[in-house]
Order: C-alpha cells, then structure tokens, then sequence
C-alpha cells in the first residue's frame, strides 16, 4: 500500500508540467480504491495475478483472466511507464498496449525487470521509493520538477464517507502491519491510549484481518473512550484518517495515508529505514530507533538473547510517543518548530 501511496507524487508532477495529461493505473486489486483518489487518474484496473494464479484452473479463473485482458488491451496508449521494476509489475506493463518504459537494469528493483522496456533510466538505488519514482516519471516524459515540494494529488471528495458516530477529537492509533518485527508491543499501546484519553482524545483502532481486529480490542480494552472499527474499506479508514486530531502509526500503508493527508502523524521505525521507505508529507514526525541492529529489514525479530522483541522497539517508549505527538499536533497549529528528540 505505501508504494501505491508514494507513486501520486510522480502523477502530480507530470500533471503540473502538462495541466492535460491523464493517466490509467494498474494496479493489485487490494489497493485499488487508492488512485482513483487522484484528480488526474482516469481509470483503475484491478489485477490480481495472485488469486488468479490459484484459479485459473477454473473456469470461472480463467473467464475473469481473460475479461481483464480483454479490457486492458483496449486502449493503446502513448507510454506505458513500471514506476516499481519488478518482475510482476514488468509482466503488467507488457500486457498493455504501448510503448514502456522502465528503470534501466541497475536501477530496478529486481534484475531482468528491466528486459521489458523499450525506454531504460537510469534511477540510482539508496534513494526513498518516493523519490526513485518522481524521477523515472520526469525523465519518461521530459519535465523537470520541485523536488522539495510534494503533492499527492488527492481529492479529498473521493474518499468515501462512513456514517459512524466518532467522538471528537480523536486519534487514530494504527497499530498493524505485516511484519512482526515491526509491531510495536500492545502494552505500549494501552499506556499510550491511556495519556491520550487523560488529556481528553477519543482513540480509534482500525483493523484489516481478524488477528489485527483482536489486537484492537485487547489494546482498547472495554474503554468507553476507545473504538474499535468496524470493517471497513481502505478509503472508508482513509476518510476516517483524514478527520482525525492525529495519528500515531507504524511503517505501514495506512500510516503512509495520513501523511498524504497531512494529518500531523508520529510514525514508529525500528526494523525499516524511514530514509528508504519513511512517510512523507506536512505535519510528519519520525521516530527510529537507535538499537543496534536497527533497520535490519527482517520480517521478524532474531536478535540473539533478546528477551523484548521486537528488540529496536524496547527503547522507545510510550512517553516518548506522546511528547512527539504532542509536538506534531502544535507545529501543525504553528505553535511550535521543536523537534523532539528521546533521551
């Protein structure tokens, strides 16, 4: 989800170039509610290479297969850009039909991605993923751009509502994530929530699978003051995001979310670096952990004799958390350009 968030950038500038240009976006069926929030995305094709691979054994699996292509072939378009340099996402672009255009074979993701595009750039790797795509875009058509300026592009008119009655102000903890070794312990959550509801926010907890919606509940805990979502959908949470006081969140797509909203945000980083792959927006704060295996980039914690784990995470405390909230919150009023830094 954050490298669908971190691509509308790259759309923004070539929209600022060239105020006509349009885009369709392909992308995994999971996300596909996210670009159609840019104002210069005309249409979104769902793909979902995965489920299909399991089904198309079926005939049902294989008459949606061939639906897609069907409608993905139709238009010829004057290019067709991977702004990610996978495998997969290598395969996408020559199902379309068009000129592509690519990261040359140093700079893509995967080595090979790149055997699938007539037109090759070379994108120097250590860069954020964010910035890696704003500037294939600009070299694929030809524009320069502001690269301390971000915008994301998002009408806020396409997100859709949810009619839930939310105590205001409130504060939306985002809490899941895929990887274990990027969990930050629940106990550290609950005395969290605990300083937020004293100094008067209403929490609210969203949730994507049943292990992270029992998560949300232990971490609420039958407070009044504490809402655990109901399931809803990726730009139902992101409306929802969108009217909160804040959000304290970890290196995830919907943390991603509120700092393309601008909501002020305190993202938590231990096992990812935040200058590969951190949010990116006004009113964002970032705090990493200075542990020594830090940035380790593993799904889950294997830090020898370990007895807290995930072992980054230890140091960075609640309190911690809420002192860079609290900054967040006043530098978004104005009030303030400190930048907090733990002990």
């Amino acid at each position: 989800m954050g490298d669908v968030v971190h691509t509308m950038p790259a759309l923004s500038d070539a929209a600022q170039a060239n105020s006509s240009i349009r885009f369709d976006w392909a992308v995994d069926e999971s996300f596909a509610q996210i670009p159609a929030w840019h104002h210069h995305v005309d249409q979104v094709f769902p793909i979902a290479l995965r489920r299909w691979r399991g089904d198309l054994a079926s005939q049902t699996g294989r008459a949606e297969a061939r639906a897609f292509l069907k409608t993905f072939r139709t238009q010829k378009y004057d290019l067709i850009v991977d702004l990610q340099g996978e495998f997969k996402s290598a395969f996408v672009a020559r199902l379309a039909r068009g000129m592509r255009a690519g990261y040359d074979g140093a700079s893509a993701r995967e080595w090979g991605a790149h055997l699938s595009y007539g037109q090759k750039y070379n994108v120097p790797k250590g860069a954020h993923s964010m910035s890696r795509m704003r500037r294939l875009l600009s070299q694929a058509l030809s524009y320069e751009y502001d690269e301390t300026s971000v915008d994301y592009g998002i009408e806020r008119s396409r997100l859709l509502p949810v009619s839930l009655q939310l105590n205001r102000p409130y504060v939306v903890m985002i809490h899941s994530t895929s990887w274990i070794s990027k969990n930050w312990p629940e106990h550290y959550w609950r005395e969290l929530a605990q300083k937020l509801t004293v100094a008067g926010f209403s929490i609210v907890l969203p949730w994507g699978s049943e292990a992270e919606r029992e998560r949300s509940s232990r971490i609420a805990q039958d407070d009044t003051n504490s809402l655990v979502l109901p399931q809803l959908s990726i730009s139902e949470k992101a409306s929802i995001i969108a009217g909160a006081a804040a959000t304290v969140g970890l290196d995830t797509g919907l943390s991603h979310i509120a700092a393309a909203l601008g909501v002020p945000s305190v993202t938590l980083y231990g096992a990812t670096d935040p200058n590969l792959c951190g949010t990116i927006g006004e009113n964002q704060m970032q705090l990493a952990s200075g542990f020594e295996c830090v940035k380790c980039h593993e799904t889950e914690c294997t830090f020898a004799g370990a007895t807290f784990k995930p072992a980054c995470f230890e140091e960075i405390h609640p309190e911690h958390v809420w002192k860079q909230l609290q900054l967040a919150m006043a530098n978004a009023r104005g009030k303030s350009k400190e930048v907090y830094q733990p002990a």
